[in-house]
């Protein structure tokens, strides 16, 4: 299951956004956001590989940082 910290979510709607930008990439599924610790994982569609990269773009996209 692959893991990113995430920086800057404080709330329910930091954590709604983050979920809605992943479950708009194709092959990704299961999302779980931790407020607490900033910890985003997520799995993968089988017979699929999403890229590291499009999902940090997702997120950054929308205001977050990624570390």
């Amino acid at each position: 299951m692959p893991n990113l910290k995430v920086s800057g979510m404080s709330c329910n709607h930091c954590k709604q956004g983050v979920e809605k930008a992943l479950s708009a990439i194709n092959g990704v599924e299961n999302i779980k956001v931790d407020l607490l610790s900033g910890n985003v994982s997520w799995t993968e569609k089988s017979g699929t590989k999403v890229e590291l990269e499009t999902v940090k773009k997702a997120i950054i996209a929308i205001g977050f940082g990624v570390e």
